[in-house]
């Protein structure tokens, strides 16, 4: 991305791959300062705007993050991405009925995408309904598509059982599972960052 850079210096899409990268190893602020860069390069490319709010939620940033999403929705309120981030912010906040409200949102939009649907699974788990959370953990397991496995490690996690979350998200390594990229900064693993088993993956992942 560096060298991308380098030799476009106004390529969005070269700003965009290292913020991505700062993010995942927690260098938050020269994160935000690159994708706010892709973001002004490339306006009208909404995945950019919606990147920032993750980086800046991830950076503990909420109120920011808040802040843009609420931006972004005005401006396209039918891009999924952007409602769930802003389930991700409410998630973190605590608001948690608020927070099944757009990440439901995303799932439509995105006509199912499995992180949408993996998110509300934790959300309800945490906020304490462990039926529905269960309900979602066997859907996801069940389902006739691929489903990445950090996904259901996900729900595991919001449901307390930490081993089979682990489990999972050692699969997730062995498929290669993009999501993994941002275990060290997305703050619904927060809880399991001392685990041993937790603190292997991030080595394998090359984030320690």
């Amino acid at each position: 991305a560096q060298r991308a850079i380098a030799v476009n210096p106004n390529s969005a899409h070269g700003h965009y791959a290292l913020a991505h990268v700062l993010s995942d190893l927690g260098r938050h602020d020269q994160a935000i300062a690159e994708i706010a860069r892709a973001r002004e390069l490339d306006p009208f490319f909404l995945l950019y705007g919606a990147l920032e709010a993750m980086m800046l939620q991830h950076a503990g940033r909420n109120e920011e993050a808040l802040a843009k999403l609420q931006k972004a929705i005005d401006l396209d309120p039918n891009f999924w991405v952007s409602h769930q981030e802003l389930g991700k912010v409410y998630t973190e906040q605590r608001r948690y009925p608020e927070a099944i409200a757009e990440l439901t949102k995303a799932k439509e939009l995105s006509h199912g995408n499995s992180e949408a649907i993996a998110s509300i699974g934790y959300v309800e788990a945490v906020a304490g309904d462990t039926a529905k959370a269960q309900a979602i953990l066997d859907e996801l397991k069940t389902s006739p598509h691929y489903i990445p496995p950090a996904s259901i490690a996900l729900v595991y996690h919001g449901l307390g059982h930490e081993e089979e979350a682990i489990s999972w998200l050692n699969k997730a390594c062995d498929k290669r599972d993009v999501w993994v990229t941002l275990l060290k900064v997305d703050p619904r693993w927060k809880s399991l960052r001392s685990h041993p088993g937790f603190i292997s993956i991030l080595k394998r992942v090359g984030l320690e």
